[in-house]
């Protein structure tokens, strides 16, 4: 069977994009490495307009069926400062083994077809264009799969971008380490974003009653970290007033996950037969937790790029939403917050978030616009 597009990838990106494919009658196979809805290393935050994005889709409610709480209210700790922020919609922070596997039941409903632990090997090409991929299938054991469009959602180590040489621009190398874990037992009123000069961390609520808890520091604390894990992250957590101490009073569900592979760019997203989306195309610190929107606003973008052939209108219009937060993302990345910025924190709060009033001057509260 010819397929009109090939996804590799069926995280995020990948599976939203075959849904979008699919609802317009494209025949899609999308193919993934791992196991459907096994976990990956995420930054767990569905912003507000990721949120809006599923709602539009219809998903969002069978996201909130299935336990992932909405977080409607945030509390932002710089220093002394504290400022408790209503952000312009709900925000979520689902598991990915819930996401993922959410957006690839959605995508197979629609009509697309589904392969697991298949490993792509080989992008295909004919008169200087992709025409398919070929591989390897945990059953089945070798394969080739032709169509006039391969979508690289491989995340930010893509093989599609490698094979297509696809260009990078705006990069900038790595600067801090992310590790998170997940608590039983800590409660949370609100979500929490800490910031400090060194650190960040970020507390919210996540499926199964579980609160999911998140720090970020420079990388050259990353060596520390992997030779002492629990004690660097809770000293870290000690740095903002009393949340280690909360920390500590909650029972660890999983283990510690940490990754110092938090690179920082934007590659060429098109060329003939062939584009990217999510993490494949841009990519970007964990410390602003973006990924997860992104890659459903790129879904969005590239569906109707491959419905109208016009490729370079997703391509500027993908920059041009992400430019800002990009600058942003590597300004926090470098974990050292100035007086101008401890001054301007409470603008910052209500520029990107809409904050309703200021708690000022809380002793023992230390940190805040990060996550």
């Amino acid at each position: 069977m010819t397929f009109d597009a090939i996804i590799v990838g069926a995280r995020v990106a990948g599976a939203a994009t075959a849904l979008l494919l699919a609802r317009q009658g494209l025949r899609v196979l999308l193919l993934e490495r791992s196991a459907i809805g096994s976990d990956t290393l995420s930054s767990h935050q569905l912003q507000p307009p990721g949120a809006a994005i599923l709602e539009r889709w219809g998903l969002l409610g069978e996201l909130v069926a299935a336990g992932t709480p909405a977080t409607t209210r945030l509390r932002l700790h710089h220093g002394r400062h504290v400022v408790d922020v209503r952000p312009p919609g709900p925000m979520f922070s689902p598991r990915r083994t819930l996401l993922d596997a959410m957006l690839v039941r959605a995508a197979a409903a629609a009509g697309a077809e589904v392969r697991e632990h298949v490993t792509v090997d080989e992008v295909l090409w004919s008169d200087d264009r992709v025409r398919g991929v070929a591989g390897r299938a945990r059953r089945g054991g070798a394969f080739e799969e032709r169509a006039p469009m391969v979508i690289g959602a491989d995340g930010k180590n893509s093989f599609v971008a490698r094979a297509v040489r696809a260009g990078v621009y705006r990069e900038r190398p790595a600067r801090a380490f992310a590790a998170y874990t997940y608590l039983d037992g800590m409660p949370v009123e609100a979500g929490e974003m800490h910031q400090r000069a060194g650190a960040a961390a970020a507390v919210f609520p996540t499926d199964e009653g579980l609160t999911m808890v998140y720090v970020s520091a420079p990388l050259d604390g990353f060596a520390a970290y992997r030779s002492d894990p629990e004690g660097v992250f809770l000293g870290l957590l000690d740095g903002f007033g009393d949340l280690g101490e909360r920390v500590r009073s909650g029972r660890r569900a999983e283990r510690l996950r940490a990754t110092s592979d938090q690179p920082n760019r934007f590659r060429v997203p098109y060329g003939p037969g062939w584009a990217l989306a999510g993490d494949a195309g841009v990519v970007m610190d964990s410390i602003t937790a973006q990924g997860m929107t992104n890659a459903l606003r790129d879904a969005e973008l590239l569906s109707r790029a491959v419905a109208g052939g016009d490729f370079a209108t997703y391509h500027s219009e993908r920059d041009r939403g992400l430019s800002r937060m990009y600058d942003l993302t590597l300004h926090l990345a470098r974990h050292r917050p100035g007086a101008a910025e401890r001054l301007l924190f409470p603008l910052l709060a209500r520029r990107f978030w809409g904050s309703d009033r200021r708690v000022g001057g809380r002793r023992g509260h230390r940190g805040a616009l990060a996550a």
